[in-house]
């Protein structure tokens, strides 16, 4: 049994995984888990690690499950191949992304960063990241009148300066 590459059509990895699993493959579908901001609230999400690639667990005896219908999954592109043979992926690489997925989601900000805020009064003021306080908003140090002031931001409204 080894892992291989399968190509997906755009935006449609999580559909190509429940397909092919309902099929009774073994699939991995790396993913990584963050903050966005979406209509104007953050929220968490789970984007393709790999936009557009799965991992899918095949066995290349005469026994093994039939390749045929992976082409004709709804969702999936391809099989990726190197010439006329399938890319075959090592299984520590597949370990090694397995493991990263336990790690802690990506937050949108982290205390200490600097941000400003895009829009409202406050729009072009600069400040120090604090902490999310609550689901939307965020508490930011902005400097005012020569003070730091604690603010209470909608997070959607902030970006990172670099």
């Amino acid at each position: 049994m080894f892992w291989y590459v399968v190509h997906t059509k755009p935006r449609q990895e999580f559909r190509a995984l429940q397909n092919l699993e309902q099929q009774g493959y073994s699939c991995f579908l790396p993913v990584l888990r963050m903050q966005m901001v979406r209509g104007g609230s953050v929220e968490m999400a789970e984007e393709p690690l790999f936009p557009r690639y799965l991992f899918v667990r095949l066995d290349s005896s005469v026994t093994g499950k039939s390749w045929t219908p992976i082409r004709s999954t709804k969702g999936v592109s391809r099989l990726v191949t190197f010439g006329n043979q399938p890319a075959r992926i090592d299984d520590t690489l597949i370990e090694s992304l397995q493991a990263r997925e336990a790690q802690p989601p990506r937050t949108l900000f982290t205390p200490g960063d600097r941000v400003s805020c895009t829009v409202g009064p406050f729009a072009g003021l600069e400040g120090v990241y604090q902490m999310l306080d609550g689901d939307a908003r965020a508490l930011v140090l902005i400097e005012l009148l020569s003070k730091p002031v604690r603010m209470a931001i909608p997070a959607a409204r902030l970006r990172r300066v670099e």
